[in-house]
């Protein structure tokens, strides 16, 4: 079922976001952190992406779409910014 793969995705991607962050926080350096933090960045642009297909597919209506993806481009830029925080404190 292409609904169940796409919802899939949705949800590997997001969960993705979260545990890049906390298994980055776990590393030894801060190198490896920022490493994962950018992993996480992308997960959210993948996120984004699949977001934007299931409105173009009609499984959410734009507003729901348009929504969720400023809630994912706010975790994004919450964590470009701490990127930039650590690469500053380096």
């Amino acid at each position: 079922n292409q609904d169940f793969g796409l919802k899939d995705q949705v949800r590997r991607a997001a969960v993705s976001i979260a545990s890049n962050i906390a298994e980055g926080k776990e590393r030894e350096t801060v190198a490896e952190f920022i490493r994962y933090l950018y992993v996480a960045k992308g997960s959210a642009g993948e996120l984004k992406t699949q977001l934007l297909i299931a409105q173009d597919i009609g499984y959410v209506d734009q507003e729901c779409s348009s929504d969720l993806r400023m809630k994912v481009e706010n975790i994004s830029a919450m964590v470009g910014a701490l990127i930039k925080r650590l690469k500053g404190n380096r």
